[in-house]
């Protein structure tokens, strides 16, 4: 009995301390105008249903969708993305709002010309404030009259490629000029990974900065490979690049897009969301 007792008892604390966890969590996100928000190719060994739980879960209210990722639950084979029906994006909205979390953006979008009106349509009808995307330079025009149609802000995406944009000076000569809706999807690992300095390239994007693919990283196993780690423990200077955002007035989201310890990385996650806040507490008792 008394061992049931003591069980009980550990039960009890363990879900006090990690609801009072999610609720410091939330206000320490909001605060400095900042969202921390999850990027749900985290988790694309699960559904887009189950990732709603995950982020619940982390207490955080923010998603981010990809593309094709299936929807699950009893969506069947549907997976997500602009062909979901009307039906389909109600019961989604419905599924999101019922665990605490907002749809705001959709993406890493890589479309053909005649998708763009689509995207954008979808994005509109599922009430996010943007896309992530990597439009073809060829597409801007178009991707630029949308944004402005739909009011639908443009976060422009750098995969680890020659062929995208993969440093912020091609990202500034194909946007100069362009619309204020238009701006960066910032992955500071791919910047290291192509190179280049993170903390450097979110300085020259001042100003354009919409949205962030947040992360940490650092060399592992025998090839040095520039893998994911929890933030604070990597080489990308978290703390420096937080303190940069907060001179620029930065007010966006820090998307989370984990990509290790793929079947379970909520504890890394929950370590780098730790991290984040200490960080944040930091910035908060400076001038």
């Amino acid at each position: 009995m008394r061992n049931k007792t003591r069980s009980f008892f550990s039960i009890v604390i363990l879900a006090f301390f990690c609801t009072s966890s999610q609720a410091n969590n939330e206000v320490k996100f909001e605060d400095p105008g900042w969202k921390l928000s999850m990027q749900s190719y985290t988790f694309h060994l699960f559904s887009v249903v189950e990732s709603l739980g995950k982020t619940e879960q982390l207490g955080l209210k923010y998603i981010e969708i990809y593309p094709g990722q299936k929807m699950g639950d009893d969506f069947g084979d549907v997976r997500f993305g602009y062909q979901l029906t009307e039906d389909e994006q109600r019961k989604l909205k419905t599924i999101a709002a019922s665990k605490g979390v907002t749809i705001v953006s959709s993406g890493v979008w890589t479309a053909k010309r005649d998708e763009w009106e689509k995207i954008f349509s979808f994005a509109k009808n599922m009430q996010m404030e943007f896309i992530s995307a990597e439009p073809a330079r060829d597409d801007w025009d178009l991707v630029e009259e949308l944004a402005e149609r739909y009011q639908i802000k443009v976060a422009v995406h750098n995969h680890p490629s020659e062929s995208s944009y993969w440093s912020p000076e091609i990202l500034l000569k194909s946007i100069d000029g362009r619309s204020e809706l238009i701006g960066a999807s910032a992955d500071v690992g791919h910047y290291k990974r192509m190179g280049l300095d993170p903390l450097e390239c979110i300085r020259e994007l001042e100003g354009r900065v919409i949205s962030f693919h947040f992360k940490d990283i650092a060399p592992v196993g025998n090839e040095a490979a520039l893998e994911d780690v929890v933030w604070g423990t990597g080489i990308l200077q978290v703390d420096e690049m937080l303190n940069e955002m907060k001179r620029q007035n930065f007010e966006g989201y820090f998307t989370i897009e984990y990509e290790a310890n793929w079947e379970n990385n909520l504890p890394d996650i929950e370590a780098s969301i730790d991290y984040f806040n200490q960080v944040v507490d930091q910035l908060r008792d400076t001038k």
